[in-house]
């Protein structure tokens, strides 16, 4: 690898337009897509109010409008910094500060706005770019065309740009997974027993900071710590070296420095209730074929559901791809290379793998949690090509060159249809808001009722933002029955659990017909019964 110095002319150009069309679709259409549950909850942290607070102004029964949803969602004059870290200790421990703070910020600045919050993403996504490059670097010392290829595969794949357009500290922890990975790689390349201590100080420091940050920043970095240990212990002549000491007091300080949200997260450990996780249980093989998809979408996503036949080619072409960009990668490359990169993708996976195995099913589980994996599958692809398009004869070569195009191709193919569309996977229970919305606005004088089962709270929140300012919203909860104005014309049931729909039916004398209903959400309409 080290003889590959410089990429060719038309590779260089590719890198450069491929970057240009990622970084614009990165913000285009920005307010498009529907603003998921999940980000609501961004919203809410960010103003400081705690789901107490919003549930006992919303769930009393009351006739309300979309604006009195709009109120919770702006900065509030009265509320700091302090309250932002608040709710978060009191409703969502297992989410850390870091992002929240800083979009706090931002939100004073730019305002509150679905384009302002989605903004942040946007920008931050694009520190990616001199993050992988800075670990392309210091894990093959190649100065452009691996990292260059790199580059284009992050600009140009869909998972990246869902990350870069959500309101959510995803695309946050990529930076810092990249930071901190690239600094305890300079950290190693630099030890020797010549160097002088400030410069060790120094080198060290970068990477406790970006760990540390990491931490701050998403919880399961401390899985990707691990990896990095592994990588340590494997690589180094563990408890008798220099560089192994260095290592464990910079991670060590770096874990100190995180003591004081860890303690937050020990206090809350039996009461965790991600408002991102979804109650469904899956199995073992049935979570661990959810990932696998999920590796296509690192490459090409058109929104195929799994019952799409399409989905499950495409995933056995890419999982082809990326089996054979890993086996290259371990059989090419130096040990302790290809060592790092495996430990990113299998060491923070495990963890999750664990619970499933050993009480045989676990709740859905974000794919955002297996962005690590995600970033050494990329890697290794992008190494992949780096040699094949330099290697061997000129048929070979070109037909490499053939699937490299045709893998960027597929990428803006998926970047034009993602930019058209209201909503995407990604939204999860919110994913049929667009369609519920719809059908609420074509009636008149519409009363929409409904309580805090399930997922409700922050889909109506994000429900809110679609119906028009005409619509009304009545919510309840615990076994309290709501009083239906006699002035609406037609009453619909949001997502109601079903003790709540039987009390309706059987006060007012009514029937309820479903008229939407998807995976994780239901629309009912109120209707006399015919005698």
């Amino acid at each position: 690898m080290r003889r590959l110095v410089l990429a060719p002319r038309w590779l260089q150009i590719l890198v450069i337009v491929v970057l240009v069309v990622g970084i614009f679709f990165r913000f285009v259409n920005l307010n498009g897509k529907v603003y998921s549950h999940n980000e609501i909850y961004t919203s809410l942290r960010i103003a400081g109010y705690t789901d107490a607070q919003v549930k006992q102004q919303l769930f009393n029964g009351r006739v309300i409008s979309k604006e009195t949803f709009a109120k919770f969602l702006y900065l509030n004059p009265q509320k700091g910094f302090n309250d932002t870290i608040k709710t978060l200790v009191e409703d969502a421990p297992q989410y850390p500060p870091m992002y929240y703070l800083i979009a706090r910020f931002w939100v004073q600045i730019f305002g509150n706005s679905v384009t302002a919050v989605r903004s942040l993403s946007a920008i931050i996504s694009l520190f990616v770019f001199p993050g992988i490059y800075w670990l392309c670097r210091e894990l093959f010392k190649v100065p452009l065309s691996l990292p260059g290829i790199a580059i284009a595969l992050i600009a140009i794949s869909p998972i990246h740009l869902i990350y870069a357009q959500e309101g959510q500290a995803y695309i946050l922890w990529i930076v810092s997974i990249l930071l901190s990975s690239a600094a305890l790689l300079r950290a190693l390349r630099l030890e020797s027993p010549r160097q002088i201590e400030e410069s060790r100080v120094y080198n060290w420091g970068i990477y406790t900071v970006t760990l540390a940050f990491s931490l701050y920043t998403f919880l399961l970095s401390g899985f990707v710590a691990v990896a990095h240990g592994t990588y340590v212990i494997a690589t180094t002549k563990f408890f008798r070296n220099q560089t192994a000491r260095a290592y464990l007091l910079s991670s060590g300080i770096a874990f100190l420095l995180f003591t004081p949200w860890f303690i937050v997260v020990l206090a809350n450990l039996f009461r965790f209730q991600s408002s991102s996780q979804l109650s469904n249980s899956l199995s073992p093989i049935t979570l661990i074929l959810s990932w696998l998809i999920q590796v296509n979408r690192i490459f090409f996503d058109l929104n195929f559901n799994l019952n799409n036949p399409f989905t499950y080619l495409f995933t056995l072409i890419f999982l082809a791809i990326t089996g054979y960009a890993i086996y290259f990668i371990w059989r090419t490359t130096h040990e302790k290379t290809s060592l790092f990169i495996i430990s990113l993708i299998a060491v923070p996976v495990l963890p999750l793998l664990l619970p499933a195995f050993i009480f045989g099913g676990i709740s859905s589980i974000e794919q955002a949690y297996l962005i690590p994996s995600c970033l050494g599958i990329q890697i290794s692809t992008a190494y992949l090509f780096s040699v094949q398009l330099y290697n061997g004869h000129l048929l070979r070569r070109q037909i490499w060159q053939i699937i490299l195009v045709l893998l960027i191709s597929m990428g803006v193919i998926s970047f034009t249809v993602s930019s058209q569309t209201e909503t995407w996977w990604s939204k999860f229970v919110s994913y049929g808001n667009p369609q519920v919305a719809k059908i609420i606005n074509q009636s008149s004088r519409s009363l929409l009722i409904s309580d805090d089962f399930e997922n409700n709270y922050g889909n109506l929140f994000s429900l809110s933002y679609l119906v028009e300012p005409q619509v009304r919203f009545q919510l309840v909860k615990d076994k309290n029955i709501p009083k239906i104005p006699q002035s609406v014309s037609n009453v619909f049931l949001f997502n109601p659990s079903p003790s709540l729909r039987k009390r309706i039916e059987n006060k007012y004398k009514l029937k309820t017909q479903i008229v939407y209903k998807d995976k994780y959400s239901s629309l009912w309409k109120l209707i006399r019964v015919r005698r």
